[in-house]
């Protein structure tokens, strides 16, 4: 028997843009003021009464000029200035974070509804300078945001794709493994583009027009992702290790990318009245945190996805569908074979590994797309689970069934 629920998810109360590979169609947008353009007609076209809605968390990993004020700029872009809340950072674990934050506000009952709004532009990161007036003739140190992080772990000191070359090495994985889940996953991404993308259309509103800066003019018209190349086994088996004599390649790892997610929680009764199909109930059941020993981030989730778990009361046996934010094809096997899921069951749709990772947004549209499988199914316990920067994970338990 399950835990009983933290909050609930309104069914269809939920939405992501695709996403792009960074410099690509999305890369001119301000993400903040890009999440508010999406989350006007987002909330429009469901019909969500943001008057009902008393808190908000926003995530971001990737600062953009204003970004200060948070939230409540948000907010106030989008009609809804008396809502406040925080602005949350946790790499790449933020999607899950700001879940757990807003569902706990909910459990509380220091809210009644809330909104939770990921969103990152990894493209043209800003290039900071820290003064440092006792320094030897008063200069500074400089840091590219993006590219010195992708770059090296300042605790654990060495670059992401090293902690999946650790990994790998650790648990034996070796590279044909990595390349056969790469094709598998994008094998499945191949179920979201049938009939017309119809299931990328249950959460993303498609065909989606791409703003200029100021919001006014459509300079494209994306129909999914941007940037998502298709599977070529002959090519990827061919690429070189991304560290020469390593078993990881530019093949089986995820690339930057820019987009926003966004969802509300709320009370059982208030998801009934909010949910665009009200025969649908969703639940959120528990949530967990972990941290790997340095330099070993993709197996991070397993200990993280356990906690969550036991906080659902509920078993990896219990569990009908993972989805994970693999920034490596070594996270999915280390979890299956460190958990017995089976890999053909997680990700049926697609993942980060495939669509890209905006960072801050990504686990936000992974439990979205949890959700989703979930229904289509017809029911049934999910699991979301990902790495995060800082050899980190969270996870989210979530279920799907027939309202009573």
């Amino acid at each position: 028997m399950a835990a009983d629920p933290i909050a609930y998810i309104p069914y269809g109360a939920y939405w992501s843009t695709p996403f792009a590979r960074w410099q690509g169609a999305l890369s001119h947008l301000h993400s903040l003021t890009f999440a508010a353009h999406v989350a006007n007609g987002a909330i429009s076209k469901r019909a969500i009464d943001m008057e009902r809605i008393d808190f908000g968390v926003l995530g971001m990993t990737v600062p953009q000029k204003g970004c200060f004020y948070g939230l409540p700029w948000l907010t106030g872009q989008i009609g809804a200035a008396h809502i406040g809340g925080p602005t949350i950072m946790q790499a790449c674990a933020t999607g899950a974070r700001i879940i757990s934050l807003a569902a706990r506000e909910v459990a509380s009952g220091s809210a009644k509804a809330a909104i939770v709004v990921a969103a990152d532009r990894v493209s043209n990161g800003p290039h900071i300078y820290y003064p440092a007036p006792t320094a030897m003739g008063g200069a500074g140190a400089s840091e590219d945001w993006v590219l010195d992080n992708f770059a090296k772990d300042p605790f654990a000191g060495v670059a992401m794709v090293q902690t999946a070359e650790n990994v790998a090495s650790k648990f034996q994985i070796s590279r044909q493994a990595q390349d056969d889940v790469a094709l598998m996953r994008r094998s499945q991404y191949d179920q979201a583009l049938k009939d017309d993308a119809a299931f990328l259309k249950r959460f993303m509103d498609l065909p989606f027009d791409v703003p200029d800066a100021r919001g006014r003019k459509t300079l494209a018209t994306l129909m999914g992702d941007d940037g998502v190349y298709p599977a070529n086994e002959e090519k990827l088996r061919a690429l070189k290790p991304a560290i020469e004599g390593g078993s990881v390649s530019f093949g089986t790892q995820t690339h930057p990318a820019d987009g926003n997610a966004a969802m509300v929680l709320t009370t059982r009764d208030n998801a009934a009245s909010m949910a665009t199909d009200k025969a649908v109930e969703v639940s959120v059941l528990g949530f967990g945190l972990a941290r790997e020993e340095p330099a070993y981030m993709p197996a991070a989730p397993v200990p993280a996805a356990k906690k969550a778990l036991a906080q659902a009361e509920l078993s990896i046996a219990d569990i009908d569908i993972v989805t994970s934010h693999n920034p490596f094809a070594v996270n999915d096997l280390v979890f299956a074979k460190e958990t017995g899921f089976p890999l053909d069951r997680m990700n049926p749709y697609g993942c980060s590994l495939v669509w890209g990772h905006p960072q801050g947004p990504t686990g936000l549209r992974s439990v979205i797309e949890l959700i989703e499988a979930l229904a289509i199914k017809g029911g049934g316990y999910g699991l979301f689970q990902g790495c995060a920067a800082g050899d980190t994970a969270m996870a989210v338990v979530v279920k799907v069934a027939n309202r009573a």
